[in-house]
């Protein structure tokens, strides 16, 4: 949410992000009991998403213990179920992610829409344990399932014209109460949510077309049933419940640079000396931990994507 800064408030009057943040994930948890089937009493908790074996990939993990799971999908940005972190584990129950399909198209040579299951079965299913860094000052730490999203681009063939990758949401206000202009509706934004990258950076390594999370389906509030993720940028760079790849030429406008430009431009790279215009980016709390801890340039893969960068102000390309 947009908040404007009242020029007579001062500063020793003002929240800082840390005691907010643990205030607001103390009110969410305490909502999404409240709210959540499994709070009312004689309901059933919903069913577990079905299990997806992957083989662990050791070359890409971290030694940080998992976040828990209870806590990974019940404290979510995800504004298209609405604006409050425990939104989208309240109301993401009624999204109906079969069938689904994902259409890549643009300049490439081989354009097609795919189901999501004929996806996964595309190449190998691997489990990757990912950092997730998140604009607001909270971190995760994740097992996710998918593949390189660089295997899915090179078999598309994108032509000499594709500069850019785009990628879009699932727009279906009946499925999203949060697209629909009422409480749970963010009114600045511009559905459907859209995201990109530059073709390098879609084509690195790291990027992974994601399927599930701890060894099972994606649960829908957590980008059900495909999204990518990104971990060495800002989380809402990971565009979840995807149904459009497109290759474009022109630098497309980001759903978050539209309605703020002076926050979230295109790059969004986790970079400790940029801070947000209303909070500092310098530290950060990891989810199940009350201390702040330093954040780490490019969330910490720094020795494998700093080289996309080279010879860019990171400071003007934020």
């Amino acid at each position: 949410m947009l908040i404007r800064r009242a020029p007579d408030i001062k500063s020793s009057e003002i929240t800082t992000p840390d005691v907010y943040l643990s205030r607001r994930a103390f009110m969410a948890g305490a909502a999404a009991m409240a709210l959540s089937p499994a709070g009312v009493a004689g309901a059933a908790a919903p069913p577990a998403p079905p299990l997806l074996p992957a083989k662990p990939n050791p070359a890409f993990r971290v030694d940080d213990p998992p976040t828990k799971f209870e806590s990974a999908t019940t404290y979510n940005n995800f504004y298209e179920f609405g604006v409050d972190k425990a939104d989208p584990s309240i109301h993401a129950g009624g999204l109906r992610t079969r069938p689904w399909t994902v259409r890549v198209e643009g300049h490439c040579a081989r354009p097609k829409t795919y189901d999501v299951d004929e996806l996964m079965r595309l190449f190998p299913l691997e489990e990757r344990v990912y950092r997730l860094r998140c604009v607001e000052g909270w971190s995760m730490v994740i097992p996710w399932t998918g593949f390189p999203l660089a295997s899915l681009i090179k078999r598309v063939e994108p032509t000499s014209r594709a500069r850019f990758v785009e990628f879009t949401t699932l727009f279906d206000p009946e499925q999203f109460p949060g697209q629909k202009t009422g409480l749970l509706s963010f009114s600045s934004l511009d559905w459907p949510y859209a995201e990109g990258l530059r073709l390098d950076e879609a084509l690195h390594p790291l990027v992974l077309l994601t399927f599930g999370m701890y060894g099972r389906a994606l649960p829908n509030q957590n980008g059900a049933p495909a999204r990518v993720v990104v971990p060495w940028k800002y989380g809402f760079k990971s565009a979840k419940s995807i149904v459009r790849i497109r290759f474009v030429t022109e630098q497309p406008r980001t759903t978050w640079e539209k309605a703020a430009p002076n926050e979230y431009g295109f790059y969004s790279n986790v970079n400790p000396t940029v801070d947000h215009p209303r909070w500092s980016q310098a530290t950060e709390r990891r989810i199940g931990e009350f201390r702040r801890r330093p954040t780490l340039t490019f969330n910490g893969y720094a020795d494998q994507v700093a080289s996309l960068y080279a010879g860019m102000d990171l400071r003007k390309d934020f």
